[in-house]
């Protein structure tokens, strides 16, 4: 059966084609899986796991590629995504030229045509606004910038009738569980959690719930600085080197899913695969 039915065979949701646009969010980094395509996981691959339980001609390509300023994604990804014929798409981009001090109405400005190509095609079109980083190393200093995109994500969802999917609003991603080691990219439990807000701004049914995770366990001041010393050297001091020298995490990566299949994986049911 190729439509989407429940129990009472109802459709549950009108999409089979779904392409993801982005970078490194939307790829899935900080979600490590082995046995998912290119060893991440991540929200999208989430996504497309739920959207694919009830949907027996349900295919799901992923582009996005980790690192990509917005002109990238525009220029590499956006035809691409339109030839596969998408009747669903989700793309979140501009976070790095924001991270790199771009100027956020500028950024959004960009962002409107390719998200007025995507509607154009007659596919829906989902956008993540930032989440609120108030409390991230690095990425705190920006917070302002952040959240004048995100208004501008607003406006260009209006005009493109588009879906927004409010992660500034997701109050459970200010938690420290949240995010990865790096205190750049959403841990598992972040994804997961990205994964059901998506599905509720598309208004899909779905029997995901929050994970529970054991609260974190206090640290002394000695126990704190020590940490903050090894993500510093692990984390922050290459990215700055990077930086430096204009050497992006994307070079010589390539997306994961050029083009649209089947999902299996560690989402899906017994028996699905």
């Amino acid at each position: 059966m190729s439509e989407n039915v429940t129990d009472q065979h109802q459709p549950v949701h009108p999409w089979t084609r779904y392409v993801a646009l982005g970078d490194s969010f939307t790829e899935g980094i900080g979600d490590p899986e082995p046995a998912a395509e290119g060893g991440h996981r991540g929200w999208a691959d989430r996504l497309a796991e739920e959207l694919g339980r009830t949907a027996g001609d349900f295919a799901y390509a992923n582009l996005a590629i980790r690192g990509r300023l917005l002109d990238q994604i525009i220029a590499e990804q956006v035809d691409p995504a339109l030839e596969l014929k998408p009747d669903l798409v989700t793309i979140s981009a501009g976070g790095n030229d924001i991270i790199r001090r771009a100027d956020p109405d500028a950024v959004a400005a960009r962002l409107d045509g390719a998200i007025g190509r995507l509607a154009d095609s007659g596919a829906t079109v989902l956008l993540f606004t930032g989440p609120d980083i108030r409390d991230t190393p690095v990425l705190g200093a920006i917070r302002g910038r952040v959240a004048i995109f995100n208004e501008n994500l607003h406006t260009v969802a209006k005009r493109h009738d588009a879906v927004i999917a409010d992660m500034w609003s997701l109050r459970e991603l200010l938690e420290p569980q949240m995010w990865a080691p790096d205190r750049l990219h959403f841990s598992p439990l972040g994804h997961h959690r990205i994964a059901m807000m998506a599905l509720d701004a598309l208004n899909v049914p779905h029997d995901l719930h929050p994970m529970q995770a054991s609260p974190l366990p206090s640290r002394t001041w000695r126990q704190a600085r020590s940490e903050d010393l090894v993500w510093a050297r692990e984390y922050l001091a290459p990215w700055v080197l990077r930086r430096i020298r204009r050497v992006s995490s994307s070079d010589h990566v390539s997306a994961k899913r050029p083009v649209p299949g089947p999902v299996f994986g560690p989402g899906m049911p017994p028996g699905a695969e």
